[in-house]
């Protein structure tokens, strides 16, 4: 009787031991896991990096033309490889007019449109100089000298020294990547070495203009079109397809790749901040 009233009595201790009012006294001072949680507040805008801007100006190969998507020829496989590389996003401009020579660019940017889009560029790529040659070609097709050429390239060289100058004028911070031009006939006449000859000392003259500007860089393609066993144009003959598109981004994105990448990427931080500073 005794021995099972002491087994009773255990049993009501070890009860009372694990009641609520108990284990309540015993968490005394120790916040509930729920009131513990830390919300992190939102990042606030100015500290998250600004869109990447780019403003193409220029010819067909910055309209694009012989691009199967039609969303603007090498352009949007730049922004591809630039955001994959760590730009958390690229805005593209594209102000590229089929046929548009030098002098014709020239004057474009003159106009409003194009002088504010560049001037609020962080990137500014070019293609011009292949329908200058072409119109050479054509206007003296009876009588091509390599003398017609010689001095056509003098005002050539003039006018893209304008087009560099006029650039920095607009947004002397942005990085201007000036794109040379191919030889679209050496699939056809690769035994015309005098061709070959004038679009490379043309390109030549190019990439000395854009050396001569600290924020500049020339971006030579021409060779990438002398394989001839990967077919790199479009149906015209004339413009590149959807893999010389490619491969033309693939050159302009190396050109950037190092010092001139990082100071795009740090633009995009820049000037988010100065411009909620001046908020």
């Amino acid at each position: 009787m005794f021995r099972n009233l002491s087994l009773l009595y255990l049993c009501l201790l070890v009860l009372a031991s694990c009641s609520n009012p108990a284990s309540t006294t015993q968490n005394q001072g120790i916040p509930s896991k729920e009131n513990s949680i830390q919300y992190k507040q939102p990042v606030p805008e100015e500290m998250l990096p600004r869109p990447l801007h780019i403003v193409a100006a220029g010819d067909s190969l910055t309209q694009g033309v012989g691009d199967s998507t039609k969303q603007g020829g090498y352009l949007p496989y730049l922004a591809k490889k630039l955001e994959k590389e760590g730009i958390r996003q690229v805005v593209i401009e594209n102000h590229g007019v089929k046929g548009n020579r030098t002098d014709q660019l020239l004057k474009r940017l003159g106009s409003e449109e194009l002088k504010t889009a560049v001037g609020k560029a962080d990137l500014v790529a070019i293609t011009i100089g292949g329908n200058d040659l072409m119109r050479i070609i054509q206007r003296n097709i009876f009588g091509l000298e390599m003398p017609v050429f010689e001095e056509a390239k003098e005002g050539y060289v003039s006018r893209i020294k304008e087009i560099m100058e006029t650039v920095s004028a607009l947004n002397e911070d942005a990085t201007v990547v000036l794109i040379g031009f191919y030889n679209p006939f050496f699939p056809w006449f690769s035994d015309i070495e005098e061709m070959n000859q004038i679009v490379t000392e043309w390109n030549r003259a190019s990439s000395q203009v854009a050396d001569s500007y600290p924020n500049a860089v020339f971006v030579e393609i021409d060779d990438l079109f002398l394989n001839l066993e990967v077919n790199l144009l479009f149906d015209d003959f004339f413009h590149p397809n959807d893999q010389g598109y490619e491969l033309i981004a693939q050159r302009v994105f190396e050109e950037l790749r190092g010092e001139r990448l990082v100071e795009l990427e740090r633009r995009t931080y820049t000037v988010r901040n100065e411009e909620s500073n001046a908020e």
